[in-house]
């Protein structure tokens, strides 16, 4: 089934190009779908990009998906025009009384900063507070897990004296869970992150479990309970999004190690090859259809959780 977005959304040719199926606002009122409806607030400086990440994955499942879109109102982003977010975004004020079947917290390049020090701290979390009663099931992003994850359960996040940068191993550490269903047991996912969370911080919280960690340290934990998942990589990264971030760098001076298991022969000349193109479309599937479709309720106005 396909994702419906705003008219005129630039993802839209970009998804079409790529045979996701997509529709606009009036061809999906006269389906008698009840869709899934997923929040997204884009903390990313580049909107239109994150946005195509997300919408190819949540277009690519076999329900119909109805995303809106917020920014942060005390923080207005400076890479996109107001024009812009005018048209396609709202905030979280216009939407604070509604319901959502999901909802998805993306990353955000402020992670050297402590959060209480972040200028839109206290506006994100009056967000994830608000989750916890208006949303069926959260997915947190990089640093949308670690805030998440410090938020909810005072999990800190540590500087680390080399950048995790490149494509990592993971393996699982469950066996039989929902949101994992078809992944092998190695998998690659890119990461690109000065800082890290860390499991014995992980292991003092009951309510969370690690569902997968690798190279790169813990990658999935979850409150399968509260359906709150944090994912601390970016599966859903273009084939060539951690080589833009290397050439920015090397531009800048700034000598940045070449990103592992990216380049062919660490070639930074040679086209990168994608290894986690198939994990990323089975983790936003699995999660639409396992811990969203599966148990939201048809009427959203019934959606309690806070007492789960």
């Amino acid at each position: 089934m396909p994702i419906k977005i705003p008219n005129n959304l630039p993802a839209t040719n970009v998804l079409e190009g790529e045979n996701i199926f997509v529709m606009n606002a009036a061809r999906a009122y006269s389906q008698d779908i009840r869709p899934l409806h997923i929040l997204i607030l884009n903390l990313m400086p580049i909107k239109d990009v994150t946005e195509t990440q997300l919408l190819r994955l949540l277009g690519n499942t076999p329900v119909q998906v109805e995303a809106d879109f917020i920014y942060t109102e005390s923080y207005v982003p400076s890479h996109t025009s107001r024009d812009y977010l005018s048209e396609f975004y709202g905030t979280f004020a216009e939407v604070r009384h509604k319901k959502y079947d999901g909802f998805i917290i993306t990353g955000a390049p402020i992670e050297q900063l402590p959060f209480e020090q972040v200028a839109y701290w206290d506006e994100v979390a009056e967000i994830m507070q608000w989750s916890t009663s208006h949303v069926y099931s959260t997915f947190h992003i990089c640093w949308g897990a670690q805030a998440g994850l410090y938020y909810h359960y005072g999990v800190p996040k540590h500087w680390m004296d080399k950048k995790v940068f490149g494509v990592y191993e993971h393996r699982l550490c469950v066996q039989h869970e929902s949101l994992l269903r078809g992944f092998d047991d190695t998998f690659y996912v890119p990461h690109s992150r000065h800082t890290e969370t860390r499991r014995e911080d992980i292991a003092r919280v009951p309510a969370l479990t690690v569902l997968s960690e690798g190279d790169a340290g813990p990658y999935i934990i979850a409150n399968l309970k509260r359906r709150q998942f944090f994912i601390t990589g970016h599966a859903e990264y273009d084939p060539l999004t951690l080589k833009a971030e290397y050439d920015r760098d090397l531009a800048a001076g700034m000598h940045p190690d070449v990103p592992l298991n990216y380049y062919p022969g660490n070639d930074p000349q040679r086209p990168p090859i994608v290894r986690w193109r198939s994990v990323a479309h089975l983790l936003f599937a699995n999660w639409l259809n396992y811990y969203v479709y599966q148990g939201t309720p048809y009427e959203l106005d019934s959606l309690d959780n806070a007492d789960d």
